[in-house]
């Protein structure tokens, strides 16, 4: 993940003052790559040194003219954010974020659960892929909403403070460096060697888990009962997986079909998203917001419009393509030669509308959202979603009669 608050460095170019969203014209801003949250965890964390200042080019983030208070928007009851620190788990602690909103939908509670009881299962997933596929799955850090889903059918949940997987003292996790090192570096010495026992490569990656990490528990108390993650799902938490439904919007797929959703993080190659046009799925995100749903997001960040301080916004330049032209055809374009990458999961959790156009509140774990006056968040427009949003989770009930849903 390529991320970074602006340091402005040198010159403001082609700047024209903004009147109506739809008519923006933006100028352009070379500014320091700088991210003061994540250098912060990382003197912290690993007691680095600042590294080399990077110069990049942003839009000039100082003529739009974007939601002032995150106060403006109509909200979906959620959780305060938290930080995923130094590690790849936004998509689960996007999605946790988003289960913990729909168990309050649906019954009023406020819990939270823990993202890393996820993360700790999903690991050893991949690495019995890594097996079965002989090397040839993706292994890395990142994962999709969907994962979460099967990980609560397989493994259940359990409270955040059940499970931190923090070493104690350790405010902030570090996975990149240590879990995912060397989980890494074992499984291509597995490779290497031809030693495709699937049971010892779980065993052993666990092993490294439970190093780092801690074992997660085996049961949990809940008012005096004692409960296995399994029970703690169906009695606590009580959200049933099969509720809820992904989409994507590609027209490289027919629509209306279950079809696999192509990138990376999809190591498994499910099949389980509903492709629709793009006229259904940027509504279908509208509508499930104003309707007191909440949503997770698949996106990419790595863009000139996504600042990386303040303001803490993300917009699509109108050097890039100018609002009218963005189409199913536009967002194919970027997605089938890279320029849209599946780099970030986000949940979001509220909408307004300010100079004719939707803006969305985005709560978000990377440590840039930290780097702005409305922490932990991030403001959309419309355009954004529209263009770089790859694919989006939501409950069944919110996306009633679209085709491809049963």
């Amino acid at each position: 993940m390529k991320l970074v608050p602006l340091v402005v460095l040198a010159v403001t170019l082609l700047s024209a003052p903004a009147t109506r969203a739809e008519d923006r014209r933006d100028g352009v801003v070379f500014a320091e790559e700088k991210d003061a949250k994540l250098e912060a965890i990382k003197t912290e964390v690993r007691k680095k040194e600042k590294p080399p200042a990077k110069v990049a080019m942003w839009v000039d983030f100082a003529a739009v003219d974007p939601p002032k208070a995150v106060s403006e928007f109509t909200k979906v009851w959620h959780q305060s954010p938290v930080c995923q620190g130094l590690s790849g788990m936004c998509w689960c602690f996007a999605t946790t974020s988003f289960l913990e909103s729909e168990v309050y939908r649906l019954t009023k509670r406020e819990l939270r659960l823990s993202s890393l009881h996820t993360v700790y299962w999903e690991h050893v997933e991949k690495a019995r892929g890594w097996v079965r596929s002989r090397g040839t799955s993706v292994y890395g850090e990142g994962s999709q909403p969907a994962a979460v889903l099967r990980t609560l059918r397989n493994h259940g949940a359990v409270p955040a403070d059940a499970y931190t997987a923090l070493p104690e003292g350790r405010k902030d996790h570090d996975h990149q460096s240590t879990v995912y090192a060397e989980i890494r570096a074992y499984l291509d010495g597995v490779k290497t060697a031809g030693a495709w026992n699937e049971e010892v490569v779980a065993s052993t990656v666990r092993a490294i888990l439970d190093h780092h990490l801690g074992a997660p528990p085996e049961t949990v108390v809940v008012n005096t009962e004692t409960l296995t993650p399994q029970e703690y799902l169906a009695k606590v938490v009580r959200l049933n997986p099969d509720d809820y439904v992904s989409f994507v919007s590609t027209m490289a797929n027919p629509y209306g079909e279950r079809v696999e959703y192509a990138v990376p993080d999809n190591w498994w190659h499910g099949k389980e998203y509903v492709n629709v046009p793009l006229d259904v799925f940027l509504p279908a995100i509208k509508g499930a917001i104003r309707n007191g749903y909440s949503v997770v997001i698949a996106t990419d960040m790595s863009e000139p419009g996504y600042s990386i301080g303040p303001p803490g916004i993300a917009v699509v330049p109108s050097w890039d393509i100018p609002s009218a032209y963005i189409d199913e055809a536009a967002r194919q374009f970027r997605f089938s030669n890279g320029s849209t990458t599946d780099d970030h999961d986000l949940h979001v959790v509220g909408i307004t509308k300010r100079n004719g156009k939707d803006w969305f509140l985005v709560k978000d774990s990377w440590s840039s959202s930290w780097n702005n006056d409305h922490p932990g968040t991030y403001f959309f427009h419309e355009d954004y979603v529209k263009l770089k949003v790859l694919a989006f989770l939501v409950h069944k009930d919110a996306v009633k009669g679209v085709k491809g849903v049963n």
